[in-house]
């Protein structure tokens, strides 16, 4: 034991050798830092102990050592990427059950690393807010998959926190995976990454989640042949219109597939109200043309990007949506999660205001005829009489009034410490920037149901017709206006942890309501930044219209903005490359690194427009 160690510093020191040796990697680097365990080479990253431990905290502490420690020992990242799906939920899923199968096999080969995996598990579900939610709508099914893979390759039961989701989703998705995940459970696979990864494909597969196959792609090709010699189109034609109409008589089919997206049976519908952000989940009528799993990847339509409807779509400021009471409530449940993140982002939003503040400096003119006089050239009258005075004059930087438009993505995938962290790291930054004169607005952006909203129903009413165009109903919420103090809306933030608020992301049109906002504004200088951590994604126009239609409009629009409008548009993606959508983006690795990505690129926005100014300096001719 080393001298003056505290017991803290002693447990992260036993907890890192302890990692390495369960790795076998004995030079592996152990860091400390972040929310969840991740490693990147031969580098693992630990969340911090807490300072008071108990037998809880400590069994939680190892268990993200020990699940650390595991995919240094049995993962290969590089071939894991080879391997997975294209589309973002088959490799979300993907993801899942590659974790699942590095701690399966030190569970299975040590009773006490998979108790210290299953209190990390509880933790981690008790943080997402699984033992709050009621329904299956409310938690991905990715994360349902994995805990019913976890319970036949490890033998353990779900944390009692998602034992009630299982249940609710297990029926449906035995009944097209079961066998898939069955045979998961062959131990002789585990340490076969590339096996194990063809057997997780299979789930994927049954579950309609995967990348479209070969076979598919040539019954479309097939489809779009011209019709064989000796067979008129007339007869190909009517052929077509005989199938469709014995697929529309034939309702078995359907029923043969079950709908991962309805609630279940008794369940309450919707409510009316469109304010209301506690209604429950989508409806769907029982001849549903595919399971909420399936996200359809055939080719984009090619139609102009619309809106089937938008009478049901929403604008509404966050003391609309929750009463006051609630909204002081969550605010004090934002303030008191992330005391530790307060810290550090309040050190990096006064680091902001400083270089804020010098840019708005007064300078100095110099070498003028008229002004005051400048002492530090009497010298050269000293030196020569013949000499002129010099003066000079005092002169205000050129900082132009500013707006700042910060968009967050709402989505659910966002649920938990991400959008905790995003909500206290825009408040922080809403009130460093006006402590400096910068006007800030804060939006979010989600809809109001999950896999279409009541524009979807008035599509199957009018008969489904051909490339509908955006099927959800949107829902667009104002945090904090730009006109308006951050003591006012200080806590209207907090509505982002409000349960069920969270769904899709439809980001195109998320983008041109900010614009437009944006544009009304008079400043001179308008700044947008995105916050998100994922592509668009709404089930229901993706299944109308194509796999990318979402994607090609956000492009669109992004194109739109940072061409054609003075905007200067930037965005930060958390685990997802933005990268490939905005010119000026950034991607993080770890939520913890949002606060500080957020103040260094306003940051360097800022300095900028001060380089580009002219210079301050005049000599005399």
């Amino acid at each position: 034991m080393e001298q003056n160690e505290t017991p803290n510093e002693r447990f992260k020191r036993v907890l890192a050798q302890a990692t390495r040796a369960l790795s076998a990697e004995p030079e592996a680097e152990v860091k400390f830092g972040g929310d969840q365990p991740s490693v990147e080479g031969a580098e693992a990253r630990l969340p911090l102990p807490p300072r008071r431990l108990d037998n809880k905290k400590v069994a939680v502490s190892r268990g993200h050592a020990d699940a650390a420690a595991l995919r240094l020992a049995h993962h290969d990242e590089v071939l894991h990427r080879t391997l997975q799906p294209e589309n973002p939920e088959g490799r979300g899923l993907f993801k899942a059950l590659e974790d699942v199968r590095c701690d399966a096999i030190g569970a299975n080969a040590l009773s006490g690393v998979g108790q210290n995996l299953t209190a990390a598990l509880e933790r981690q579900l008790d943080e997402k807010g699984y033992r709050r939610m009621e329904d299956r709508q409310d938690v991905p099914v990715q994360d349902i998959v994995a805990l019913m893979a976890r319970e036949r390759m490890t033998g353990l039961e779900p944390p009692k926190s998602a034992q009630k989701l299982v249940d609710l989703w297990r029926d449906d998705i035995e009944k097209v995976a079961g066998e898939a995940l069955n045979a998961l459970s062959k131990r002789d696979s585990h340490h076969d990454q590339e096996a194990f990864s063809a057997l997780s494909r299979s789930v994927i597969d049954a579950l309609e989640l995967g990348d479209k196959t070969g076979d598919e792609d040539q019954s479309q090709e097939e489809d779009d042949a011209p019709p064989d010699e000796g067979e008129s189109p007339q007869e190909d034609s009517q052929s077509k219109e005989d199938d469709q109409s014995t697929e529309g008589n034939d309702s078995s089919s359907d029923d043969d597939i079950p709908d991962f997206g309805e609630a279940n049976e008794g369940e309450a519908d919707m409510p009316d109200d469109p304010q209301s952000i506690d209604e429950g989940d989508p409806r769907d009528d029982p001849g549903d043309d595919a399971p909420i799993l399936q996200r359809d990847t055939m080719k984009d339509s090619g139609e102009h990007y619309r809106a089937y409807t938008t009478e049901y779509d929403q604008v509404a400021h966050a003391e609309e949506l929750c009463p006051a009471d609630e909204l002081a409530r969550l605010r004090n449940q934002l303030d008191t999660q992330l005391e530790s993140l307060h810290a550090v982002v309040s050190r990096l939003a006064n680091k902001l205001h400083r270089r804020l503040l010098a840019q708005q400096n007064r300078a100095w003119q110099f070498d003028l005829d008229e002004g005051v006089l400048d002492a530090a050239r009497l010298t050269r009258i000293v030196i020569d009489p013949f000499q002129p005075l010099s003066f000079k004059q005092e002169k205000d930087q050129e900082f132009r009034d500013t707006t700042v438009t910060l968009l967050l993505d709402n989505s659910g995938s966002m649920r938990g410490r991400p959008i905790t962290v995003a909500a206290i790291c825009a408040d922080i930054l809403a009130r460093t920037l006006e402590r400096c004169g910068v006007k800030v607005e804060i939006l979010g952006f989600t809809t109001m149901a999950w896999k279409g909203g009541k524009s979807r129903e008035q599509w199957v009413l009018d008969g489904r017709p051909k490339h509908p165009g955006r099927l959800n109903d949107l829902r667009h919420i104002i945090y904090k206006p730009a006109a308006v103090p951050w003591r006012r809306s200080r806590d209207s933030l907090g509505l982002m942890l409000k349960e069920g608020l969270l769904k899709e992301n439809i980001d195109g049109e998320a983008l041109i309501w900010a614009r437009d906002r944006l544009m009304a504004r008079p400043e001179a200088r308008r700044i947008m930044m995105v916050i998100s951590d994922g592509a668009p994604v709404d089930d229901t126009t993706s299944s109308a219209n194509g796999g990318s239609y979402l994607e090609r409009h956000l492009r669109e629009v992004i194109a739109e903005i940072e061409n054609k409008t003075p905007i200067e548009l930037l965005a930060i993606g958390i685990g997802h490359d933005v990268t490939r959508f905005y010119r000026r983006a950034i991607t993080i690795s770890d939520v913890e690194q949002l606060g500080g990505a957020m103040m260094e690129q306003l940051a360097a926005l800022f300095e900028d427009e001060t380089q580009a100014a002219p210079g301050q300096r005049r000599r005399r001719a």
